[in-house]
């Protein structure tokens, strides 16, 4: 019995292959005098929501930018930040002097932009004339006069003490000397014979020389031990009368030195009255009254250590400005490129002392972006954020809190002791996140916080609508880009094209790509190819010719695999037909640049229990959505042929020749086809290719990549001869997203290849096999001498052979069909 030969469907037509631009709607011949635009370009919503964040000072309405790379995110966010910089916030200087209470935490002062570094230049002015002005006050009148005044005094009365006790020793024969021990000389007792002084020690050797008598000598001994808790009360007594001279002397300088800092220290704080640096001025000045032998050059202003390092005493006084706004004049607006943890929250930078010691100090503390962006706004790339060590935690700590603390990294994970912990700063920046969804909702579900820190979100679109005001914005970015860049100028079918190229960018006839970064290269090298022939504008064949450029250098695996089809080193059929095998299509991405390739599907079936097996999941090569559509596949057969009829067949589906991982579920439809010709037999033209996704009752589904699908197919058959057999079947959805090259259209256009769009099962059957599908009858049953009747009598054939309940029977004891032949009589 003949099969029923299938109708004739229908194909689409050249002008369905591609939307056109035209370039009749523009109202000029080229870009010279068409006007650059203003603004950015398809990112409306985006830029409501990054407005939004921008504007609303409140805290945690930080900013996450998403979107695909080449969307214009960086330029948009400078651009609407550029349109707030007029309100101007308040900004400040910040310093970190010296805490003479607690040396290990720096202080910090705040000045208003541009005090803080005049403030350092007059603080710098003032320790310099303190230390010429203190010594000149202490070396003239009339310091000297009362200097000499209390000097006297002193020296009185102790002249006085030694005086009286000297009387006291001169009445019983002895007198007040000093003695050389070793090359100490210390203040004795000493006898005194004939007239001359004598130590107690050398009295016995006097009596052995008969010049005093021995009860002399003890007699004097005894006076020596009398007078010794005396001698000890005296210079107790005199060292009591030195301190006190010292303190008066002290005092006395103090006071005639604390006029001389109150001139000096007043001015500076009738310049700057703020309340900090006034406290900071006053711990100064107390600080110079007690270290005055510094200034007065007793104490060196440099003075080498044991360890070789240098003491800067006056190096207390300096005033460290981390961040100086001073020439500030618009909002501060930093992009971080290299968002390290010292980069974006400072550092404090140590030094060795040559013997393995690090030490650090208030002037070695450096500022971040995070704080020279404070009142404005820092974009980091949110990747490059997450990933360095240490930043995120950070960040999120300031953004919690509001507060930043220099620390070096080495600290916080504890490497080496900390050294310094410098007086946290108040933060009021604003970040601006620019990253993909992938890293937004990694955040979003595990850092609790994050939601809390970064309450808006601006989700760049890759896509816009195909307006007539969107293509006249793309002839105007076009001429932005010329007169930026000093390109040639365009003509109005070269502006066009470029607009096509943004469609097929986009994947869709009714769409143009926002991702500029594309549209711009094609700008430039279109340029480029003019001039490089001498042209002095550019028209359409020269964006075609940057174009095909563009594809060419980044195509060598395309030319490697076309090459392998050539040489049939990867087999694939263009001609003729055959029973369980189909072309099906498949897309190559290679970043901004991707190709369609034709790839072998087999099916085998044999008796079984309806299992599926996808062998590129055995063998480790199948992605989660392939592996989900052939599970779709297998319910598909259960709705189309398992209602009444087991499904007795195992059948196996593999991308022959693939060595790679396989996704998506764009293969489904040819997987079907594949399974149907070999369990019906049916043969399949291999002048064919498909491409489709399923559901479980047969509906085609649109797929991606169908411009580079049907071109990739295309390539293969031309290369082979075109025979006007050859053709494309697509889903019906997918002939919105047509952007097809002019070769193809061409083609189509002399009848020399085909691209059949379809919405079922039913339809991609008949026109891979030519043979009818096939509706199910009243009786439950398919129409015979169709594909899916053949199909139909095929399972009922396998259901006969493999009848495990049969084979259960025959294993019985005959009683039990006895007594249902004798049920069968009654």
């Amino acid at each position: 019995m003949d099969l029923i030969k299938s109708r004739k469907h229908k194909e689409l037509l050249p002008n369905q292959l591609k939307e056109a631009c035209n370039v009749e709607c523009f109202d000029f011949e080229s870009t010279v005098k068409l006007q650059p635009i203003e603004g950015i370009v398809g990112q409306q919503t985006a830029l409501k929501a990054l407005k939004l964040g921008v504007n609303i000072k409140g805290q945690g309405y930080n900013i996450f930018v998403t979107g695909l790379s080449g969307t214009g995110k960086l330029t948009t966010i400078k651009k609407v930040l550029e349109e707030i910089l007029p309100r101007k916030p308040k900004l400040y200087d910040y310093a970190y002097v010296y805490n003479f209470r607690d040396p290990d935490h720096p202080a910090l002062l705040t000045f208003p932009a541009g005090k803080g570094k005049a403030f350092k230049k007059d603080m710098a002015k003032t320790i310099k004339q303190l230390r010429e002005n203190i010594p000149q006050v202490l070396d003239k009148e009339p310091f000297l006069t009362k200097r000499k005044k209390l000097f006297a005094e002193y020296d009185s009365k102790q002249r006085k003490l030694m005086d009286d006790f000297e009387n006291k020793l001169r009445k019983d024969n002895l007198t007040l000397g000093q003695i050389t021990v070793g090359d100490v000389v210390r203040p004795d007792i000493l006898a005194v014979v004939d007239g001359q002084p004598v130590m107690v020690q050398q009295l016995e050797e006097l009596v052995k020389q008969k010049k005093i008598s021995k009860r002399e000598a003890n007699k004097l001994i005894d006076k020596y031990s009398d007078y010794q808790d005396e001698l000890h009360m005296l210079f107790k007594q005199t060292l009591k009368l030195t301190q006190e001279f010292q303190q008066k002397l002290t005092e006395l300088e103090s006071k005639v030195v604390t006029e001389l800092l109150k001139i000096f220290i007043d001015q500076l704080k009738s310049k700057y009255k703020y309340k900090r640096v006034l406290k900071y001025l006053e711990n100064v000045q107390e600080n110079i009254l007690q270290n005055l032998e510094v200034f007065k050059g007793q104490k060196p202003a440099e003075e080498q250590t044991p360890d070789g390092s240098v003491i800067d005493y006056f190096k207390e006084y300096e005033v460290n400005v981390i961040l100086d706004n001073s020439h500030v004049k618009q909002c501060p607006v930093i992009v971080e490129t290299s968002p390290t943890y010292s980069n974006l929250f400072g550092l404090i930078e140590k030094y060795s002392d040559g013997s393995g010691g690090w030490y650090a100090d208030f002037t070695k503390i450096k500022a971040g972006s995070l704080l020279k962006a404070n009142g404005g706004y820092l974009v980091i790339n949110a990747s490059d954020a997450i990933s360095e060590p240490g930043v995120w935690k950070a960040l999120k700590r300031v953004l919690l809190y509001g507060k930043l603390e220099i620390q070096d990294l080495t600290n916080i994970y504890q490497f080496t002791p900390s050294v310094l912990k410098p007086e946290p700063i108040e933060i009021n920046t604003k970040i601006i996140f620019i990253g993909n969804n992938y890293v937004y909702y990694l955040l979003s579900e595990f850092e609790d916080d994050f939601n809390k820190i970064f309450k808006v979100k601006a989700e760049f679109d890759y896509e816009m609508k195909r307006t007539e005001k969107a293509l006249l914005e793309y002839a105007q970015l076009v001429k932005k880009l010329v007169a930026q860049e000093g390109l040639l100028e365009f003509d109005k079918s070269a502006v066009g094209r470029i607009i096509e190229y943004g469609s097929r960018y986009a994947g869709s006839k009714n769409k143009l790509t926002t991702r500029f970064a594309y549209i711009a290269d094609l700008v430039r090298e279109s340029s480029f190819w003019a001039s490089d022939v001498g042209a002095e504008i550019v028209t359409d064949s020269h964006v075609v010719q940057a174009y095909k450029a563009a594809r060419e250098r980044h195509g060598l695996y395309e030319t490697k695999l076309k090459e392998m089809i050539k040489e049939k080193i990867i087999r694939i059929e263009t001609e003729g037909s055959k029973v369980g095998q189909v072309n099906g299509l498949a897309v190559y991405n290679g970043g901004a640049y991707s190709f369609g390739k034709p790839t072998r599907i087999t099916a085998s079936v044999s008796l079984g229990s309806g299992n599926i097996i996808n062998v590129e999941r055995e063998a480790g090569l199948s992605g989660k959505t392939h592996n989900k559509g052939v599970l779709i596949i297998t319910g598909y057969f259960r709705q189309k042929f398992g209602k009444k009829i087991p499904l007795n067949f195992t059948a196996s589906l593999v991308f022959e020749q693939g060595y790679g991982t396989i996704d998506g579920d764009s293969a489904s439809i040819t997987e079907i086809a594949a399974l149907i010709s070999s369990i019906s037999q049916i043969p399949i033209k291999q002048s064919l290719a498909i491409t489709g996704s399923v559901d479980q009752h047969g509906n085609i589904q649109p797929i991606g990549g169908v411009n580079e699908k049907i071109e990739g197919f295309f390539d293969v058959c031309k290369e082979r001869g075109l025979t006007k057999k050859q053709g494309v079947i697509i889903p019906y959805q997918n002939i919105q997203d047509l952007m097809l090259n002019d070769e193809v259209i061409e083609a189509v256009k002399n009848k020399q290849f085909h691209i059949y769009p379809v919405q079922t099962v039913d339809e991609a059957i008949e026109i891979l096999t030519g043979i009818k599908a096939g509706k199910l009858l009243k009786s439950g049953r398919y129409q015979a001498c169709t594909v899916f009747g053949e199909v139909e009598k095929k399972l009922r054939e396998m259901r006969r052979i493999y009848r495990p309940e049969a084979k259960s029977n025959k294993t019985g004891n005959g009683k039990e069909n006895k007594l249902k032949d004798s049920k069968k009589k009654k």
